[in-house]
């Protein structure tokens, strides 16, 4: 496995840890080792816990790529809005140990996956497309609509405001926020709990429960690939 996210496989939970460089940013080769990363866990018939370095999940999209010439920047968008949708999708339960901040598709990850667990500390959770001068992609206007409230919804995709850990636990970005110590520990308990569940009806029940959302990122990224961001 690439060493841009190590694989670690141990009773039946599949940790995948990304490390690229001091922000874990999202580029064509990170988004290639999750697909990577997905398809063995899937064959490993694995619950999956996604982490990164301390302090971060991941900081976003790789500036050096967005900032390349817009084929590429619409080219790495639709490839990262393409692994959300099948983060959501996927057949056995997706947790997200953050241990710190997460923005912009560091944030998007949260959005797309089925358990997830922040820390405690001075860390920014949220969307700040507007704030680098980013007119907000469909794809992420979908997925942001159906997992965040309302009204976090309207702030953070409108206002790109920045979120606490706790903020962010209100605003629908977590499930949990615990001391950092607790985080990998807190993670393994509820992928220990989540392997008692019948991954069958989980995968069919996650299908049916998600389907207007998947229809409306299917949607999305063919729009996006289609206009400047």
């Amino acid at each position: 496995m690439t060493e841009l996210i190590a694989y670690q496989l141990e009773d039946g939970i599949a940790t995948f840890t990304l490390n690229n460089g001091k922000v874990n940013a999202i580029s064509p080769d990170v988004v290639a080792a999750f697909n990577a990363a997905l398809d063995r866990a899937e064959q490993d018939r694995a619950v999956v816990i996604i982490t990164g370095q301390p302090g971060i999940l991941s900081g976003g999209y790789d500036l050096k790529v967005m900032t390349s010439g817009p084929e590429n920047a619409i080219a790495l968008v639709a490839s990262g809005s393409t692994l959300s949708r099948r983060l959501l999708a996927h057949p056995f339960p997706i947790i997200i140990a953050c241990p710190g901040h997460a923005i912009a598709k560091g944030a998007f990850l949260l959005l797309s996956a089925d358990y997830r667990i922040g820390v405690e500390g001075p860390f920014n959770i949220g969307l700040n497309e507007v704030q680098i001068g980013m007119t907000m992609h469909h794809a992420g206007i979908e997925l942001a609509r159906d997992r965040l409230r309302r009204a976090d919804f309207q702030r953070s995709v409108i206002n790109a405001e920045m979120f606490t850990p706790q903020g962010a636990l209100n605003a629908g970005f977590f499930d949990k926020v615990v001391p950092v110590e607790e985080l990998m520990p807190t993670a393994l308990a509820v992928a220990a709990q989540l392997k008692k569940i019948n991954m069958t009806a989980h995968r069919n029940t996650k299908l049916k429960v998600r389907k207007g959302l998947l229809d409306a990122l299917d949607n999305a990224i063919l729009l996006d690939q289609h206009h400047s961001l």
